[in-house]
């Protein structure tokens, strides 16, 4: 008998698949290890400024790989811009690395939506230090070094996440 999370879970995999770049698909990899490092890339953001590693010094960063089209990330991303929009000033950020074709798309659904966490594009430079765990949405949380360069895993989900597990990250602060 498959619980909820399973079903999410193993459903969120299979539509994970569908529509990526070839890029995407290819670079999908297994979870990061909590404890482990993560090196982190200059990422340019959908509205247009630029994502820098260093201005993530000693913050809590969750990273969060979605796509536009993706219906748990539909109903997840609400529950992500109420967790940055309540705890940035206490040093929580945000890096959403959208896996859609084009950024027309995930631009527009963002302004749709009003969301206004930082997201860019996973791109093949961004993937080669971030690659996309299997699965979508994924949130991994990172305690950044003080020089920012890179970032401690602390926690690691694929699938969809409950509203009460994704405020629950604060307490990675």
């Amino acid at each position: 008998m498959f619980k909820r999370r399973d079903l999410i879970q193993t459903t969120a995999a299979l539509v994970a698949g569908l529509g990526l770049p070839a890029w995407a698909k290819g670079g999908e990899s297994p979870l990061p290890k909590v404890g482990s490092t993560l090196v982190l890339p200059p990422v340019a953001l959908l509205d247009g400024s630029a994502w820098k590693p260093a201005d993530m010094a000693g913050k809590t960063l969750v990273v969060y790989w979605w796509a536009s089209w993706c219906p748990f990330c539909a109903v997840q991303s609400p529950h992500i811009e109420a967790l940055w929009r309540a705890q940035r000033a206490q040093g929580l950020e945000v890096l959403a690395l959208s896996i859609d074709k084009q950024p027309a798309a995930a631009a527009a659904y963002m302004k749709a939506k009003n969301y206004s966490f930082p997201a860019g594009m996973l791109t093949p430079e961004v993937a080669r230090r971030l690659p996309k765990p299997v699965g979508l949405p994924v949130v991994v949380v990172l305690k950044v070094s003080a020089d920012g360069r890179d970032g401690k895993v602390v926690f690691a989900e694929s699938g969809e996440m409950f509203p009460e597990d994704v405020e629950g990250l604060k307490k990675y602060l």
